[in-house]
């Protein structure tokens, strides 16, 4: 599903990422671990497609993205990949199945359909009856739902989470652990995660650890 080789990336005179290789399997969930500054969100971004490396190759769903434009790399990022951020970055202004619908539009599908996924998925994830709500009037854990199953509305081939249960309590990390199996089991969907949550990496396929911009074995 995503093989990446010799990934660097600096900031100025800053070496955050010193040749990073890093392979996961359709259907995985793998998480990556390690101090803060290792560069472990860098790294995730550069996969996402959301900032770009200086050296390396990205081979994504059979594809090399390396050398996409921006707007090819746009265009491939809203069809095949979904994002789940620490904060859910919900637009105000909209309906949770509009925050939903939003990368579907976006995409150029027909609003109906889109919508129609939209409640099947926050139905799945038990947020039929909250559909209507505006993100203000849902709990953290439910904001947190709805940024997963917009993440999902375009059936990406990879979801990358960063920090996804970060700002939330114990509880509803919890909750959240349990539905990235459930997708995983129900849609054999795949995850790549940062993380500093030790249950949440203890219960993935595979942990990676990194530290000052490398993958170490411990």
């Amino acid at each position: 599903m995503l093989q990446a080789k010799g990934i660097k990336k600096k900031y100025g005179s800053l070496e955050v990422l010193k040749g990073v290789d890093i392979e996961v399997k359709e259907g995985e969930i793998v998480s990556i671990v390690g101090s803060s500054g290792a560069g472990k969100s860098t790294l995730l971004h550069i996969l996402g497609t959301l900032d770009k490396a200086d050296a390396g190759q990205i081979g994504l769903n059979k594809t090399e993205i390396t050398g996409m434009t921006d707007r090819q790399l746009a265009f491939f990022r809203n069809r095949y990949i979904g994002f789940v951020f620490q904060f859910h970055h919900l637009l105000p202004e909209f309906t949770a199945l509009e925050n939903v619908c939003i990368p579907g539009w976006i995409a150029g599908k027909p609003k109906e359909a889109v919508e129609q996924r939209g409640r099947e998925l926050l139905g799945h994830l038990g947020l039929a009856e909250r559909a209507e709500h505006k993100p203000q009037a849902l709990s953290g854990g439910e904001q947190q739902r709805v940024a997963v199953a917009r993440a999902l509305i375009n059936e990406p081939r990879i979801i990358f989470a960063d920090e996804p249960t970060g700002n939330l309590d114990s509880a509803n990390a919890r909750d959240l652990h349990d539905l990235f199996f459930r997708l995983r089991a129900d849609f054999n969907q795949t995850f790549l995660i940062v993380t500093h949550n030790e249950e949440l990496a203890k219960m993935s396929d595979r942990v990676l650890h990194m530290k000052d911009g490398r993958m170490t074995d411990v």
